[in-house]
């Protein structure tokens, strides 16, 4: 049984994928960490994030695993190393190329073959998983989920204004929005939810709810 959380960066859907997974006990697949990987992967290797090709060769190299709350490159530990400003904005850019969308979308399908599981990212509704069991689409306010990140950067030691913050997510918005591959939209039959004055709980009593519906619905 497969359920997909998709929407734009800090609408919390990262937060409420693994939230759900762990009051439905399925396991959680962040796919939005398999990019971030692969651009750490790129920005390591020296490689230039526009040169498409060069990155494509880039994420088929490397081994992305995930054990307990670590992600794993060639079995390297690079669980904080992804979430920075670089690797985000690289992340971005390479997520574009139809060759690291190819290669991720098998991976992530390999990793759903035969388990129950609650998928986030971009395109898990619409692409990697269109006869999904159960999809969301969260959304949120720019200012709202630039204050988010901003707060999780704070958290982390990292300095930067919410300013800058509310660019970058303005860019990367137009970037997924604009993309010829996969690009960032709700599902037709992916329910919407607006995160930008929810709790975390309340967002998650919601998702829970609609799931446990649905199951109950199939068993009836």
């Amino acid at each position: 049984m497969i359920v997909t959380i998709d929407g734009p960066a800090g609408s919390g859907k990262s937060t409420a994928a693994k939230g759900l997974a762990e009051r439905l006990g399925f396991e959680f697949l962040d796919t939005g960490a398999m990019y971030r990987c692969v651009a750490w992967a790129v920005i390591q290797k020296h490689v230039d994030p526009h040169d498409e090709a060069a990155v494509g060769h880039v994420s088929q190299q490397i081994q992305i695993t995930f054990s307990d709350a670590r992600v794993l490159v060639n079995d390297a530990d690079v669980t904080g190393l992804i979430r920075t400003p670089e690797v985000t904005e690289v992340a971005s850019v390479i997520a574009q190329y139809p060759e690291v969308r190819e290669e991720l979308v098998r991976l992530q399908r390999d990793a759903a073959c035969e388990t129950n599981i609650v998928s986030e990212g971009r395109d898990q509704g619409t692409v990697v998983f269109p006869d999904a069991f159960c999809k969301f689409f969260l959304v949120a306010d720019p200012q709202e989920r630039a204050r988010r990140r901003h707060e999780e950067l704070q958290e982390e030691g990292k300095e930067i204004t919410v300013d800058e913050i509310l660019q970058q997510i303005y860019q990367r918005d137009q970037r997924d929005e604009q993309r010829d591959v996969a690009p960032l939209k709700a599902a037709n039959d992916a329910l919407e939810i607006n995160t930008s004055v929810l709790t975390i709980d309340a967002v998650l009593d919601q998702l829970e709810e609609t799931v446990r519906e649905r199951i109950s619905a199939l068993s009836r």
